[in-house]
């Protein structure tokens, strides 16, 4: 069984985990959008970065080409940087074991939108775990 998926998913909350902790820190006394704009180039210039090291520079034209692959992928990075934005915000004005969790109703919202726009099917068991995850974010976050 390929458990790539399962690695790769706890390597991206763990790094999450720090992207909280080391922004609330440097935060401190700054404007959270301009922090998060520098972040952003950051972000940017280390993905390319890394196409660059995977030979896949060439595999840009065919995205942009694309519309329908572009139209999505633009209002995705869009929604990532309001996302950041309201994040870096959040974190301005609450704690880390406050703002973590309700951002991880994204988790609710995300399996909602699938439902709704992808037509994905989701087990009585997976619901459930849902609803668990609603429940335990706003638990922690309110606790």
């Amino acid at each position: 069984m390929n458990y790539l998926w399962l690695i790769f998913a706890l390597l991206s909350a763990i790094t999450a985990a720090l992207v909280s902790i080391f922004g609330k820190i440097g935060l401190k006394g700054i404007d959270a959008n301009t922090a998060t704009a520098v972040r952003s180039i950051i972000m940017a210039a280390f993905l390319v970065f890394v196409v660059l090291i995977q030979g896949k520079l060439n595999q840009i034209p065919s995205i942009i080409s694309n519309r329908k692959t572009i139209v999505f992928i633009v209002l995705s990075g869009i929604a990532g940087a309001l996302s950041w934005l309201f994040y870096f915000m959040s974190l301005n004005f609450g704690k880390v074991s406050q703002v973590a969790p309700i951002d991880k109703l994204s988790v609710v919202f995300a399996v909602i939108l699938s439902i709704l726009f992808l037509r994905e099917k989701v087990s009585i068991i997976s619901g459930l775990g849902v609803g668990l995850i609603a429940i335990g974010a706003i638990l922690v976050a309110l606790g």
